[in-house]
């Protein structure tokens, strides 16, 4: 199986700490790290870097470090010299060499969730030595040389139909796979049987400059939000999380040690909208703060708290009912609620729910616990039951 090797400096001189600048509510390196954890043929992740906050990052969103030596951390540096640092620290420290090497760049963010595992599968399947993803570079191409235009990939005395010229591809930085020979013997991630990997012109948009962290913050938190959005028509039972999901999870404690959180007035409203609608409401917590009972009875919700089995508790409530699992609704955000969230029929997450619950999830929410994301559900329940 696969290393993955991720190369993050901290000296980018043209956009500052760009690695990571927050897009879609987390570093940008994040997303590139997320994505490699996730790969099925990735058996380890390496981070290399020469900044102590990137090497934080790296750790906290699962991957190992390794530390790039100062002579090939500046600008002048190419890639190629980072991978293969790794490349010789892990055979010389551990004896490690692996069969193939992923190469991810945290400069192209927006990948599919299975792009890596199917670039991988297709670099396997046709026997390359190595690969690199590519975008479609569209249109008729002309080039400027020393002040004459020449036209690329077509004969402008002969202008043909876009749809009848030939496939152009262009190297969008996003994924490269590769056997680690091909990097020892030319220095270079390709080499040898080179294949295309295609991904489309979303996919293959980089960060090169500063507008381009607020285009990639939106087709990202597009694309966090682009899953379908739940069937609620046969909902009867609506499940909430208490810390993380009606609040932004944070506790502010006095002088005299008491706890307090902070809830949005609009999953009040949203939720007694639900209930008026003839939906149940509920929360689950696994909270033993007296703060759980205070709100949900101003909400006049019931509650069950200190409950460290919420799957054993989700299944009791729904045969009470005598309603099914495809009709209970359940929403969280820690991996608390990861049995619950697999069982129920309508499995929901807050934007900032850790990761591994926002993969089960079936809808992640565009706002964040205790900021909306309650009535952001609300209100598409209601949505559904009014036009019913």
């Amino acid at each position: 199986m696969a290393l993955c090797i991720i190369p993050a400096r901290g000296g980018s001189k043209g956009i500052p700490r760009k690695n990571i600048r927050i897009v879609a509510g987390k570093p940008l390196l994040a997303h590139t790290v997320e994505i490699a954890v996730q790969t099925p043929a990735v058996t380890r992740v390496v981070v290399s870097t020469d900044s102590p906050e990137i090497s934080a990052i790296a750790k906290k969103y699962g991957a190992e470090v390794i530390l790039r030596p100062h002579e090939i951390s500046g600008d002048a540096a190419p890639s190629e010299s980072a991978l293969l640092h790794v490349l010789d620290y892990l055979r010389d420290t551990e004896g490690y060499e692996p069969e193939q090497v992923i190469f991810l760049q945290a400069t192209s963010p927006i990948r599919k969730r299975d792009d890596v595992q199917r670039a991988f599968n297709a670099f396997v399947e046709e026997e390359a030595d190595s690969l690199l993803s590519v975008g479609p570079l569209e249109g008729f191409v002309w080039r400027n040389e020393g002040g004459t235009l020449r036209s690329l990939n077509y004969d402008y005395r002969h202008r043909m139909r876009r749809q009848d010229a030939p496939e152009d591809l262009i190297e969008n930085g996003s994924i490269y796979v590769f056997k680690p020979w091909v990097l020892r013997t030319y220095h270079n991630r390709l080499g040898g049987k080179i294949i295309p990997f295609r991904m489309g012109a979303i996919e293959s948009l980089q960060v090169d400059e500063e507008n381009d962290l607020v285009v990639i913050d939106y087709f990202l938190q597009a694309q966090q939000s682009l899953r379908a959005i739940p069937d609620f028509s046969s909902l009867k039972l609506f499940i909430l999380d208490f810390d993380g999901v009606l609040t932004n999870n944070q506790v502010l404690i006095d002088q005299h040690g008491k706890e307090a959180v902070l809830c949005h007035r609009a999953d009040v409203e949203g939720i007694a909208a639900v209930v008026g609608s003839g939906v149940e409401v509920r929360v689950l917590s696994t909270e033993r703060n007296p703060v759980v009972a205070a709100q949900c009875e101003r909400m006049n919700v019931p509650y069950d708290q200190a409950c460290d089995d919420k799957l054993s508790a989700l299944k009791r409530l729904a045969e009470e009912r005598g309603i099914l699992s495809h009709q209970v609704a359940f929403m969280g955000n820690d991996v608390n609620d990861l049995q619950g969230l697999q069982w129920v029929g309508i499995p929901l997450a807050v934007a900032d729910a850790v990761s591994v619950v926002k993969e089960t999830a079936g809808y992640v929410t565009l706002k964040k616990g205790g900021e909306g994301a309650v009535h952001e559900i609300c209100d598409l329940i209601l949505a559904q039951r009014s036009v019913g």
